[in-house]
């Protein structure tokens, strides 16, 4: 009899619970509608009349809006006790689950301190050198991790440290999901620790078809943004896997390598006569090297035949002229490596191989002062006797033939 009559109650009863959750959640909305108005037209007001950049950067990363979603969830916690009709079960339940909604809404607000901390620092100048994101990625999921154990083991009313020692195999499975959080998290730091990468470099990785500036380092991925403006995002563990080039070097030492050479035809190459030394030495890059030869020639052995005697060459005052003209270029870094080299002969001729740095490693400049040298060596070339070695075009073979025809 008991049994039933408690029966016949218990839809009463649900009813009293659902009439008190409901207002429970009626009240927890008019605090959360205060609490906005109140960040909205007083805090926020406080915020732009102040001098300082760090709570504008919380305001930006809506900290206080995070933080502020406790306060409904605590009041609800403190009024629980004071409705009636709420069963024991039911207001333990409702406890646990609001305690597990307060961890979520205080881990949220703590990764919102976290992004606005890196952001402030990103705003430092050696924050390109040691960037800290990929450690608040990190620190972001880790918490988020413990606080998702820790609100299965409040709602389930267990310990949290007991629920996952004895789920060995969902841990297992945890690490298997996180594997490539781990690598990249190794890979950070031995990128931070050994100074491999900063954001801005410009690095090469043709395993992945990225040549372009680094523009963000993450926990998971690199971002690069090549230089026709597309992306190519490369995971961070992939840096320890494979190769790649670092451009950083060269800017920090000030001067960007210019490495070409022009092809010299053989059968151009000949000794200079009296005239041509005479010529030459009324050049004014080639002046001081003539009067040099001169006088090194004056103190050498005569022979009555010219084939015993020491004389010079037009390919090699044609080398004296280019190392004279680089030494005297404004686009040149005079204080590292310069020289003018003869290579081994080829079928197309005998390279001469410029290699110097010029003093201005922008792109477009370094372009502009490696045309106009090349330009002025190749319009130099015929004022030594010399000839550009180029390969025989349809014109040069129709020339010939007409040439033929008509004789």
């Amino acid at each position: 009899m008991e049994q039933i009559l408690s029966l016949q109650f218990l839809p009463e009863q649900w009813m009293r619970t659902a009439f008190s959750v409901m207002l429970l959640l009626a009240g927890m909305w008019v605090i959360q509608v205060i609490t906005r108005a109140f960040l909205r037209y007083v805090v926020k007001r406080v915020v732009d009349s102040s001098a300082s950049d760090w709570d504008d950067l919380l305001f930006e990363f809506k900290v206080p809006h995070r933080a502020a979603q406790v306060l409904p969830l605590v009041a609800a916690q403190l009024a629980l006790p004071l409705l009636s009709g709420v069963s024991e079960r039911a207001e333990a339940l409702i406890t646990r689950v609001l305690v597990a909604l307060v961890a979520m809404a205080a881990a949220r607000a703590a990764v919102a301190v976290m992004h606005a901390t890196n952001a402030l620092y990103e705003r430092r100048s050696d924050a390109r050198a040691r960037p800290i994101k990929s450690y608040i990625q990190l620190g972001t999921v880790a918490l988020y991790l413990l606080v998702i154990i820790f609100a299965i083991a409040t709602i389930a009313g267990r310990s949290p440290w007991g629920l996952p020692t004895g789920r060995g195999a969902a841990m297992a499975i945890i690490l298997l999901i996180f594997r490539d959080t781990l690598l990249s998290l190794v890979a950070s730091i031995q990128i931070s620790n050994n100074d491999l990468i900063h954001v801005g470099d410009w690095i090469e990785m043709p395993q992945f078809n990225a040549d372009g500036d680094v523009v963000d380092i993450a926990l998971h991925t690199v971002k690069i943004q090549n230089w026709d403006k597309t992306f190519t995002v490369v995971p961070t563990h992939k840096f320890l896997d494979h190769s790649f080039k670092n451009w950083r070097g060269m800017f920090e030492t000030g001067g960007r390598r210019i490495k070409r050479s022009i092809e010299i035809n053989v059968t151009s190459i000949r000794f200079l006569s009296e005239e041509d030394i005479e010529r030459f030495a009324r050049f004014r890059l080639l002046s001081e090297y003539i009067a040099t030869k001169r006088a090194e020639l004056a103190e050498a052995e005569r022979d009555d035949l010219p084939v015993n005697a020491r004389r010079l060459t037009n390919i090699g005052t044609l080398r004296a002229y280019i190392a004279a003209y680089l030494r005297q270029h404004p686009g040149i870094n005079q204080g590292m490596t310069q020289m003018v080299r003869q290579l081994e002969p080829t079928p197309e001729g005998i390279p001469i191989q410029l290699y110097c740095f010029t003093s201005d490693t922008r792109w477009v400049v370094y372009e502009g002062v490696q045309a106009d040298i090349f330009d002025h060596i190749l319009a130099m070339v015929p004022e030594f006797g010399l000839q550009v070695y180029q390969r025989p075009s349809g014109a040069d073979l129709g020339a010939i033939v007409e040439s033929s025809a008509s004789s």
